[in-house]
């Protein structure tokens, strides 16, 4: 009892100890503490670029396909459903590894995960790039495993900024660290086009980023510390020495929970529910619109008469430019300004967060949908509400994250990421791709064969995307009941 009152005192010492700098109540200075916690910020700070770094490297990979999806079609000689399966097998891969490397990251050095990923998927993107026109089941198996080295990442690199940064600034962090989800997306499209047109071979795509690969791997071993410690308040004081760790026995029992249980306990928070069901119907939009917004942008202007129907060596790959320009564009301004909002508006109210992703949801559907309205009679305002669209979308990619981080203890997060990445991707973009695909198909099945129906069949089956955005608008509006709570509850544990 009495080791345990002195635990009690000894960690009570630390946390106050955690105003930096302040005088004590005799008037002394407190000497120590604010001197180490200005050596560690050009550290973290190198440990966040090359984080980002590596995430760009990461979605360049995920949209080189989408870049040169005509080129690929053609090659392959592949039906709409047959194109969409490529993208679903690199989502079904990823989201089924994801929860295997959260149990590993909760558990394990996250560097080496997060390097053994990078130079998996990096070798086996290269590899790609030398596959022949009578392989393309080969072909879509690489893209499955390109999507296991991809999810290490994802599901490893957002912790690692929880760790360095308190809830003030980890709002503002991983709104860099998300910007380049958009830049790297919208960088595949550039690239995969730009490469496939200058050298006259698509394959060329796949073999630029195994050199970044390369060199984000190089970074990482040189830059990120072996092992990073948390840096709240409760957990400094839980490490002040050895001797308060073995005092504490009942704490690390209770950090060895099965991953069982870490599940059951996520699966009854209904923030973390709510919210993860909204950023499903996200993802099942943005993967739609990644693989094939390119392809219903082209087919509107053969409509029109712009531009010829795809029969030559290399197809015109001018909308995979634009489109990527705007997905870059759209992604910083959005993510920008969703950070920005989030941290004015939480000041006046708690439930800003889920507020600002469900309205984001309704206007970006409502954009989406007039978008495929007018493509067939003016491309330049379908561009222009897609542009909207994508806008109002990427406003959420940091903000759902936070809203993860706050409402889930600590000692889960790598849990909760797995667990959410792989809800979001098997009911999201890991199908979407796909099902628009099959519908297209069977539009087309039922109609005489023209350019006219090719486009129809591809607008009528996107206009489920604007109706699967206001399903996730509405999720988050029903994530906003239960934050408060919910939040509280995580903070208590």
């Amino acid at each position: 009892m009495q080791e345990h009152e002195d635990t009690d005192l000894l960690l009570q010492e630390e946390l106050e100890g955690q105003n930096y700098g302040a005088a004590a109540a005799d008037g002394t200075q407190r000497p120590s503490v604010s001197v180490s916690r200005n050596s560690p910020t050009k550290r973290d700070s190198l440990v966040v670029a090359v984080l980002c770094f590596g995430n760009l490297i990461n979605f360049i990979d995920w949209f080189i396909v989408p870049g040169i999806l005509l080129d690929i079609q053609k090659y392959f000689g592949l039906s709409d459903g047959e194109t969409g399966l490529l993208q679903t097998v690199f989502t079904l891969c990823y989201m089924l590894a994801a929860p295997i490397f959260g149990y590993l990251g909760d558990r394990y050095n996250r560097k080496i995960i997060l390097g053994a990923g990078i130079f998996f998927w990096s070798g086996v993107t290269l590899g790609s790039s030398f596959i022949t026109q009578s392989h393309y089941r080969i072909f879509v198996l690489s893209r499955g495993l390109v999507g296991i080295g991809s999810a290490s990442y994802s599901t490893i690199a957002p912790t690692i900024i929880a760790d360095l940064f308190e809830e003030g600034k980890r709002t503002t962090v991983l709104a860099i660290f998300y910007i380049f989800i958009p830049v790297g997306s919208g960088c595949g499209y550039i690239l995969a086009a730009g490469v496939a047109e200058s050298t006259g071979d698509w394959h060329w795509a796949f073999r630029v980023t195994p050199c970044m690969g390369g060199l984000a791997l190089f970074l990482l071993i040189l830059l990120v510390p072996h092992r990073i410690q948390r840096r709240t308040a409760a957990h400094r004081a839980l490490s002040i020495s050895g001797t308060i760790r073995r005092e504490m026995p009942d704490v690390h029992r209770a950090a060895k929970t099965t991953w069982c249980q870490d599940v059951g306990s996520l699966v009854q928070n209904c923030s973390f529910v709510c919210s993860s069901l909204g950023l499903t119907a996200m993802a099942f939009v943005t993967g739609a619109l990644g693989v094939w917004m390119p392809l219903f942008l082209y087919r509107a202007q053969v409509v029109q008469g712009i531009v010829p129907p795809c029969i030559q060596e290399s197809c015109n790959s001018s909308n995979s430019l634009i489109f990527g320009g705007i997905t870059i564009g759209t992604g910083i301004l959005g993510i920008i300004a969703g950070a920005e909002a989030a941290r004015r508006l939480r000041k006046i109210n708690n439930k800003a967060d889920p507020l600002i992703c469900a309205t984001s949801m309704f206007i970006s559907a409502l954009c989406l949908y007039i978008a495929l309205m007018v493509a067939q009679t003016n491309i330049l305002s379908a561009f222009i509400f897609i542009a909207c669209g994508e806008l109002f979308l990427s406003v959420n990619w940091a903000v759902v994250t936070d809203i993860l981080l706050y409402v889930v203890t600590p000692r889960r997060q790598s849990t909760a990421i797995a667990l959410q990445i792989l809800v979001s991707h098997l009911l999201g973009d890991a199908g979407s791709p796909y099902l628009i695909g099959i519908i297209s198909n069977a539009v087309q099945a039922r109609n005489i064969p023209s350019l006219q129906w090719s486009f129809w069949s591809m607008q009528y089956s996107f206009v489920i995307c604007a109706f699967v955005g206001v399903l996730g608008g509405g999720f988050f509006l029903l994530t906003s009941f239960y934050i408060e709570e919910d939040r509280q509850e995580a903070q208590r544990l």
